[in-house]
């Protein structure tokens, strides 16, 4: 009984100790639609100084996991902690990337203007723009190949041109931990590899980066851990650990094609 309850306690201290240390830990998350519950009980602790891929089925509460722990959604019940602290003192440290669908792109506003909209912190309460700071957003632009679309309605962009501004918003900002929701959903292969080059580097940089992605042959590439969930968490870690045909199994149901398994076998033999 005194040694159950010792590794019990050592347990406890373990998860506080990673809780504390983890850039975006998620505790209890319960999200539900009508009667249906979207995520059940999900916890998420993430690597600090990584890239994190959250997988899953459609429908499986990869998206509502991020808006949740935003804050976008309201949770039936949930903690996050950002940086051990709650995410109501921390948000200046996070830079969100939201899907692309889920933006009203009509909006009558310049690709620069968007991305100032990364600096609104910075401008004081007169939201006053020098130099120094569109300098900054032109900067940022220009890491995303986009530059000499400044003066471009964000309207007018193409779906991969309209996902650059939005990470060159994000890059504005200078978090510390960055949330984006399939970021290359529908986009062309030039800026699928604009985009992977740049959250490399800000992961090379020290920063926290944790996605949302769909294309599981690409997991192994771009990712160092994975969050898996279908409604609740199935495995999470780095890849060797928990990307394996096992949890794939488990997390896709039998959903997987034959030649799908086949070529993530491959990507699995490779790494």
């Amino acid at each position: 009984m005194g040694l159950e309850l010792a590794v019990s306690d050592g347990q406890a201290m373990d998860d506080h100790a990673a809780r504390m240390q983890s850039p975006l830990a998620i505790r209890g998350m319960t999200v539900s639609y009508g009667q249906k519950p979207a995520i059940f009980s999900v916890d998420m602790t993430v690597a600090p100084g990584a890239m994190t891929a959250i997988i899953g089925p459609n429908g499986a509460g990869k998206s509502t996991l991020l808006k949740a722990a935003l804050g976008i959604i309201a949770p039936l019940a949930g903690q996050t902690l950002v940086f051990g602290q709650p995410i109501r003192r921390q948000r200046h440290k996070i830079a969100y990337v939201p899907q692309r669908a889920s933006v009203d792109w009509d909006f009558p506003t310049r690709v620069l203007d968007v991305v100032m909209m990364g600096l609104f912190p910075q401008l004081g309460l007169l939201r006053r723009v020098r130099a120094p700071h569109r300098a900054k957003a032109l900067a940022c632009l220009a890491r995303v190949g986009m530059e000499s679309f400044a003066s471009r309605q964000i309207g007018q962009l193409s779906g991969g041109q309209q996902q650059r501004v939005f990470l060159a918003r994000a890059l504005a900002q200078e978090a510390q931990l960055y949330l984006l929701d399939e970021p290359f959903a529908g986009v062309d292969a030039a800026t699928e590899k604009a985009i992977i080059n740049v959250l490399k580097s800000l992961r090379d940089a020290g920063k926290t980066v944790v996605a949302v992605h769909h294309d599981l042959s690409t997991v192994s590439e771009y990712f160092d851990h994975v969050f898996m969930i279908n409604t609740r968490k199935i495995a999470e870690g780095p890849l060797a650990e928990a990307f394996t045909e096992r949890t794939l199994q488990e997390t896709y149901g039998g959903r997987l094609a034959g030649a799908q398994m086949d070529q993530i076998g491959r990507a699995l033999a490779a790494r």
